[in-house]
């Protein structure tokens, strides 16, 4: 069962008539939920191989009537939305420099409906005294400048590694974790965003259950399958607008490096390398 669907299930264990009116807002917490997962995805840093650091403090901006609706029960909200993120960074395999909080915060140029997350890395106390710098006085701020961002990186820590200018960062589906040497890589790209294949199966959808979510009006909840093997396949799940790989309308196809697939308006690209 996906992170999302879990978080549901809690919320919807939590109702009984509180969070009822809630969810008739047009700001509904699982969708600032999946926004938290992208944020995480989105903002990944990998230390080295055993190693990836993702924020742990969140800013969620709401207009002044969703923040009206929402402020009440912000505490227990924020509770269950840092419980989510925790979940999803375990999946993932993601590390934290700190307690995971989620704040809810009034944006008077937002619209009902819209809403903003904000991130940054922070870490906790105790760590910034194992880590303090030499001269450093004790608590003092480790922030990059330009605010609300990344903290500097503490001493002590493993190197960061270089990238070369406008690098995104990389988010893993599925636990993914380190890939042994000699072996093929597998991964798919959507929008920028690179998702690791580390199973031998692979579900994309609309779901909160598929292994990756696709956003797309025109994506089934379960709308195929790239399946790993000699060769890689992709298979339609029975989804209601069918997939196209490479130009042609399929239901099954053989994949190889830079193989384009298209369903609703997303197109995904399947990239392979070894190593």
């Amino acid at each position: 069962m996906g992170v999302l669907k879990r978080f549901e299930q809690r919320l919807e264990g939590l109702v009984n008539g509180t969070f009822a009116k809630v969810f008739k807002s047009e700001v509904q917490p699982v969708e600032i939920a999946g926004a938290l997962q992208r944020e995480c995805d989105n903002n990944a840093t990998i230390w080295n191989r055993d190693r990836t650091v993702v924020p742990n403090d969140f800013i969620v901006e709401l207009s002044t009537p969703d923040y009206e609706r929402l402020s009440p029960y912000s505490g227990q909200l924020g509770d269950e939305l840092a419980g989510m993120v925790r979940d999803y960074a375990k999946q993932q395999r993601y590390t934290f420099m700190g307690a995971i909080k989620v704040h809810l915060q009034k944006a008077d140029d937002l619209d009902t409906g819209l809403y903003r997350v904000r991130s940054r890395t922070l870490a906790s106390s105790e760590s910034q005294d194992q880590q303090q710098a030499p001269g450093r006085a004790p608590g003092a701020p480790q922030q990059r400048p330009g605010g609300y961002g990344y903290p500097a990186q503490p001493a002590g820590a493993p190197p960061m590694p270089s990238a070369p200018p406008g690098a995104r960062p990389v988010s893993r589906t599925g636990g993914a974790g380190p890939q042994p040497q000699g072996q093929t890589r597998r991964w798919i790209e959507i929008n920028g965003t690179r998702h690791q294949i580390s199973r031998p199966t692979l579900v994309l959808g609309r779901s909160t259950d598929a292994d990756v979510r696709i956003d797309d009006p025109g994506v089934s909840r379960r709308h195929c399958e790239i399946r790993v093997g000699t060769p890689p396949t992709i298979q339609d799940l029975g989804s209601t607008n069918g997939i196209v790989v490479d130009g042609q309308h399929t239901t099954r196809a053989t994949l190889r490096d830079g193989s384009r697939i298209v369903v609703g308006s997303t197109t995904i690209v399947y990239r392979q390398a070894e190593g």
